[in-house]
């Protein structure tokens, strides 16, 4: 069965992609739902060494414990991720560092995330490793 193509006029068969058809969305969601770090961000490591982080911190935001701006409640325990202090984009050998490592709320990942929150006062209140 042939179709009329809305990119190029012509008609094709039904199944046929057109080389006018715009693939940049499509490439760009692909590649960036398949970089290095999101492949990571779903392994058995990194799921492993999340869940030994949360309970290292004691399933509590390091943040909200001392009192960073922006703290609500002392002790948070909701909407709770670990923290890459250091990005992956920036050091990928420290994806598993205990000291790169911090438990977050919500909040505060969205404001380290956009780097209100200095790195270097995270890296200070990292709980120690027992």
């Amino acid at each position: 069965m042939k179709k009329a193509c809305k990119y190029c006029g012509g008609v094709h068969d039904r199944n046929y992609v057109c080389d006018r058809k715009p693939q940049t969305v499509y490439k760009k969601y692909y590649q960036k739902r398949n970089s290095q770090e999101d492949i990571f961000r779903s392994s058995y490591d990194w799921k492993k060494k999340r869940e030994y982080i949360l309970r290292r911190d004691k399933y509590l935001c390091q943040a909200c414990i001392n009192n960073f701006s922006g703290t609500v409640k002392r002790l948070t325990s909701d909407g709770l991720s670990v923290h890459h202090i250091i990005p992956l984009k920036n050091n990928y050998d420290l994806r598993l560092s205990d000291k790169n490592l911090i438990t977050l709320c919500s909040m505060h990942h969205e404001l380290a995330e956009k780097s209100e929150i200095s790195a270097e006062n995270l890296l200070d209140i990292v709980p120690p490793t027992s």
